[in-house]
């Protein structure tokens, strides 16, 4: 069952990126080195929440630096396993301050045949 993140009563608001796909250098197979291949992303983040953040980007989360962070984190070379791949994103989300949790999917696009993907998920708190 999925925790809600926002909730007024607790002055947290939830950020999150869908299904951001990008190639990456990942995988503990022979076959996977040397090469790219497809990976899903989905990051959810509880945040401090402000009723007024004055429509000024520096008073949220901004889910555009989020995305920058994880490009640049694939960017960084091949990755063995996608629970590292995870936790390096969960890592770079825990970056801002404002962040309380994290929550982080990872799924391989292109690992078997007969499925859509495979991955992992995974949950981490400040």
């Amino acid at each position: 069952m999925t925790t809600p993140y926002a909730s007024a009563a607790r002055g947290i608001r939830h950020v999150f990126i869908r299904n951001l796909e990008l190639p990456a250098h990942i995988g503990v197979y022979r076959q996977e080195e040397g090469r790219t291949q497809q990976v899903r992303i989905n990051v959810d983040l509880a945040t401090d929440d402000m009723a007024d953040a004055q429509d000024m980007l520096e008073n949220v989360v901004d889910y555009h630096a989020v995305e920058k962070r994880i490009r640049a984190i694939i960017a960084e070379g091949h990755v063995r396993l996608a629970e590292t791949l995870a936790e390096r994103i969960a890592a770079a989300c825990f970056e801002d301050a404002r962040v309380r949790t994290v929550r982080v999917r990872v799924e391989k696009l292109e690992a078997l045949t007969a499925a859509e993907s495979v991955g992992i998920e995974i949950e981490r708190t400040r």
